[in-house]
């Protein structure tokens, strides 16, 4: 899955989760095929979670917790049983681990130009200089405004989108060699290099799952 907001982009592969803090604008596409559950929670069960959205590793655990939710309606926290199961779904978020697959936008309209040509075609091969050209500000200033507002300069940025590209492209169950390509890279071998140094696996070991219900 993909969500977008207004602060970014983050891609959730298989057997991951994201969070979405409430009152957040937000889309969903799907890449291939894809079975989701979706839990909701009153505010005040979420008090110490993030008041942002990111991706999470999803344990063993906290699947199983999430299928046998879903099997209810509404949960009751009144009902000793169901307010344990909620409980312990609230104290596994409090722990997991979230993934680096978010990709922040800025809000400066000069570098969201640059952003939105990149989100276009994130194989472009065209350097930031001549991706200024249409922007309307200098190269050192659109640097200067992806540092400050996203928090990564613009190598790592579009490092990023082309991961969150690739994943995207691998999810909708094309081969590691087209989406290498596609996301902008000279050869399987670099985009492969790439993943691992990113995500700690290589693609084909990533997206190896559990037969499962959940993704």
């Amino acid at each position: 899955m993909t969500l977008s907001t207004k602060q970014g982009v983050w891609v959730v592969p298989p057997l991951r989760a994201v969070w979405i803090p409430a009152n957040t604008p937000h889309s969903v596409a799907m890449s291939g095929l894809v079975s989701m559950r979706t839990l909701y929670f009153l505010p005040r069960l979420c008090r110490k979670l993030p008041g942002k959205c990111f991706v999470m590793n999803v344990s063993a655990l906290l699947r199983e917790l999430i299928l046998h939710a879903c099997k209810f309606k509404k949960l009751n926290k009144k009902a000793l049983a169901e307010r344990r199961i909620i409980e312990i779904i609230v104290d596994q978020l409090k722990a997991v681990d979230s993934i680096p697959l978010q990709l922040p936008h800025p809000t400066d309209s000069r570098a969201m130009r640059v952003v939105e040509a990149l989100l276009a075609d994130p194989g472009d091969q065209r350097d930031l200089k001549n991706l200024c050209k249409d922007s309307g500000a200098s190269k050192r200033t659109i640097q200067r405004i992806f540092l400050e507002e996203t928090k990564m300069n613009f190598g790592k940025w579009r490092q990023q989108l082309r991961l969150l590209h690739g994943l995207q492209l691998l999810a909708s169950g094309e081969k590691v060699t087209e989406a290498a390509w596609d996301a902008g890279y000279c050869s399987a071998s670099a985009f492969i290099s790439m993943f691992r140094r990113q995500l700690g696996q290589t693609p084909r070991r990533y997206f190896e799952t559990r037969d499962s219900s959940l993704a």
